[in-house]
């Protein structure tokens, strides 16, 4: 291997999720902001709901004129 050509681990990243839970892993990136995470996935919580978070689902609605 190729000396200093590989970015730093950071054992301690710490990982923030849009509903307010955190935790702790490794990464090369100091901090990692996610949109959905284990506490708040419709498939982990047994809530039936569409995660949208381009719009992709409102616009399909639309171009089909679905209520």
């Amino acid at each position: 291997m190729k000396d200093k050509i590989h970015p730093k681990y950071n054992e301690d990243a710490k990982v923030t999720c849009l509903c307010g839970n955190s935790f702790v892993t490794g990464s090369v990136r100091p901090q990692i902001r996610i949109e959905v995470c284990s506490k708040c996935h419709p498939f982990y919580t047994g809530e039936q709901r569409i995660v949208d978070s381009m719009g992709r689902v409102e616009r399909f609605k639309q171009k089909y004129k679905m209520k």
